[in-house]
């Protein structure tokens, strides 16, 4: 079974970290193991994003430059939050409902563009954004 780190930042801003085994962007709900032990089930309608991550500790110093990028085929994007944040990276069939594993009715995965932050990859969730915006590769 393929066991995920995950941060979870909901709209109201508070943040959960726990593993997951068995999210999916086209379900609503998934299964979260908190870090404490306990297993909680998330909904992705309170969701902003889903943060698939390197190390649970993360570097709170660490300032994302968005500069690297990725050599085959996606679109630069950039994600502006309705909180005001925003993100830059690289997404996959954006507007092709038929690559689901990129793209779901909930949202959308994203590769940020930034290889040495602690981020892998973003599940965005569409009702959190404000707008995404297609960036010159």
């Amino acid at each position: 079974m393929n066991v995920n780190k995950m941060v979870i930042r909901f709209k109201d801003k508070t943040l959960l970290k726990g593993e997951s085994h068995d999210f999916h962007p086209n379900n609503r709900t998934f299964h979260l193991r908190l870090l404490e032990g306990d297993e909680i089930e998330i909904d992705l309608e309170h969701l902003k994003a889903v943060f698939w991550v390197k190390s649970f500790e993360g570097n709170r110093d660490y300032t994302y430059t968005y500069e690297d990028s990725i050599p085959w085929g996606v679109n630069k994007v950039r994600i502006q939050f309705a909180d005001g944040e925003s993100m830059i990276g690289y997404a996959q069939y954006l507007n092709c409902k038929s690559h689901h594993i990129y793209h779901s009715d909930y949202g959308f995965f994203v590769t940020p563009a930034d290889f040495r932050g602690n981020n892998e990859r973003v599940f965005i969730l569409k009702s959190a954004t404000e707008e995404v915006k297609y960036l010159d590769a």
